[in-house]
């Protein structure tokens, strides 16, 4: 069997999977909810060509949204309302539903900045669960809304949150940098480098907003002193595969390995770094990122680079994606080397008996604790397996890996 056939009929068995059980998530966010869900039913609808199948992702964004009208009062990115509110906006710019402007904007906006101003006063600005996932939906509000009024009080929140973070960088002789809890039940804090949580998210954002004038000015110096900061923490033992490690402690880089993924480590880090070296016009940090990059590709030790499962977050097809957008932007063939390689990989994880199209979360744990479960989420189940199939697959452009900073 090929390739190609066995691809689709995975994606087949994940339609049939999530038509049935998407009910079961009872989060609304795009990374943990059913709203991600709806991505992959939007987008695989469109590759089949099947109306009906629309139809059933207009019924599961359908049932996010009556959960907000219903009491969900979640908030964040990853599981709540400012994920849900994401996704209907790329819905809606890739034509997959027809609402108003302001469908969701008034009341939602209003309670998503208390929640925003929130987490600032807490410290908290991780991506998936904190500030930088609200700044998130309204710099894609910002982008999409047709009302100048309603434009200018997103850009209001946007550089609310900016001047939180120019507040709150902690100065370094190579730059700035943000404190972040590291290990919650231990109390340990530091800078978390991670495009999940840390670093590589903050410069991503602010490189985003920095392609457009309204901000550009006011954030550039932000994002140059932060990337000097980030590049600054590389590794200096060249004997380690990572390049980087996952975080920074007493403010002192220490040779530290990374496992290979989307979540944590070098792919993220460079990334993100590639995206502000556009934004700077930096030579110098462009190819220095890029050189990570291409380094990370070499890691093909399974258990060196520390890929358990299949999922995004922390597996095998969150690699892959990764790779398959460096290709499409770098045309760079190492990167579509290293895309074919972790499709393979990844498709060869399915053997779980008890799994969703035969693959599983792992939970971690001890030697004699490892547990797994099925999981339909985008972030580490298989509505995220299923984009990145499509992706691979390459049948038209798709902009869903954005919500992962990778679009």
């Amino acid at each position: 069997m090929s390739l190609e056939v066995r691809l689709n009929q995975k994606l087949e068995e994940i339609h049939s999977i999530l038509e049935e059980k998407y009910l079961e998530n009872k989060q609304i966010g795009v990374l943990s909810g059913i709203s991600g869900i709806s991505l992959f039913q939007f987008y695989y609808s469109k590759f089949k060509d099947n109306d009906e199948y629309a139809d059933k992702a207009a019924e599961t964004i359908t049932k996010a949204l009556e959960s907000i009208n219903e009491g969900y009062v979640y908030p964040t990115f990853c599981d709540g309302i400012a994920g849900a509110a994401w996704v209907v906006e790329i819905l809606k710019e890739e034509e997959f539903i027809e609402l108003d402007d302001d469908f969701l904007s008034s009341g939602i906006d209003e309670y998503l900045v208390r929640m925003m101003k929130s987490d600032i006063e807490e410290g908290n600005f991780d991506f998936l669960h904190g500030a930088l996932g609200y700044g998130y939906y309204f710099y894609k509000r910002y982008l999409k809304t047709t009302s100048n009024d309603l434009k200018i009080g997103y850009k209001k929140h946007l550089d609310y949150l900016i001047n939180c973070l120019k507040e709150t960088a902690k100065s370094h002789s190579n730059g700035i940098w943000w404190e972040s809890v590291l290990k919650r039940e231990e109390g340990l804090k530091g800078c978390n480098l991670s495009l999940s949580h840390g670093m590589s998210s903050t410069i991503n954002f602010l490189a985003r907003l920095a392609e457009h004038d309204d901000f550009k000015e006011d954030i550039i110096g932000l994002i140059r002193q932060a990337s000097y900061y980030l590049t600054s923490c590389k590794n200096t033992d060249s004997s380690l595969t990572a390049s980087f490690p996952n975080w920074v402690l007493n403010e002192q880089p220490e040779n530290g390995g990374s496992r290979l993924a989307w979540c944590y480590g070098d792919l993220g880090i460079g990334m993100s770094l590639l995206r502000a070296a556009e934004v700077l016009e930096d030579k110098e940090l462009y190819q220095n990122a890029l050189e990570v990059l291409l380094r990370s590709t070499k890691r093909t030790d399974i258990k060196e680079a520390g890929v358990v499962d299949a999922g995004l977050c922390h597996g095998s097809y969150g690699i892959l994606q990764i790779y398959n957008h460096l290709f499409k932007k770098t045309k760079h063939k190492d990167f579509k080397d290293a895309a074919d390689f972790w499709i393979k990989e990844a498709i060869s994880m399915d053997f779980h008996k008890d799994g969703y199209a035969g693959y599983m979360l792992w939970r971690g744990g001890g030697e004699d604790k490892v547990t797994w479960k099925p999981e339909i989420n985008l972030l580490e189940g298989i509505a995220g397996i299923g984009l990145s199939i499509l992706s691979y697959l390459d049948p038209f452009e798709t902009k869903w890996d954005e919500c992962l900073m990778i679009g």
